[in-house]
């Protein structure tokens, strides 16, 4: 008997959370009413759900409202996950307002240190901005992985670990000893 109602709570639960997100998910973003779409997928769940309630019910009265609790339980704890996520998706750095900006300037600023990665005249011009012995490129190298790291990670400040990659990089061309007109502008 525990090996069957086992058996049937994972269903229970299994069924119960799939059920509650594809309703969720279809009557939250569904692109207008489809009441056949939502019948067939309630009826899906409910084939399993059912049955998961009702057979451990017949072997031992009271499986049936352990397992009801089971379902109400599992569908809250669905919704609320779901909350969860939708909260955090919208806290993602590419959905706040001037990320497209911050991206763009981020991926300037990328460019033109590439160019001391790429170019072998620039890389023998200023050797001082590909070593990271050197403190103000190692500088720039911590700015660069703290940018990348709060371009996709919700919480972070993105616009301000661009503006100190921004500096880390002009402090690193002042110490490498590029002329002044080399370096980039703030926008």
């Amino acid at each position: 008997m525990p090996a069957m109602m086992l058996l049937w709570g994972v269903a229970l639960v299994l069924a119960t959370a799939a059920t509650t997100y594809v309703l969720h998910r279809k009557l939250t973003y569904g692109r207008g009413p489809e009441p056949d779409g939502v019948f067939w997928d309630l009826f899906g769940g409910l084939v399993v759900i059912v049955p998961a309630i009702l057979v451990p019910a017949v072997q031992w009265p009271p499986a049936g409202l352990i397992m009801i609790l089971a379902a109400a339980a599992t569908a809250a704890a669905t919704l609320a996950a779901i909350r969860r996520v939708a909260r955090l998706h919208a806290a993602e750095p590419r959905r706040r307002a001037g990320f497209s900006e911050d991206s763009a300037r981020h991926a300037d600023i990328l460019e033109h240190w590439r160019s001391y990665e790429l170019d072998p005249a620039r890389t023998i011009a200023y050797p001082a901005m590909t070593d990271v012995r050197t403190a103000e490129t190692a500088a720039l190298t911590r700015a660069m992985h703290e940018a990348e790291f709060c371009k996709v990670t919700a919480g972070t400040d993105y616009r301000a670990a661009v503006e100190r990659l921004a500096e880390a990089l002009v402090a690193a061309e002042k110490a490498a000893g590029v002329p002044t007109a080399a370096l980039p502008s703030p926008r």
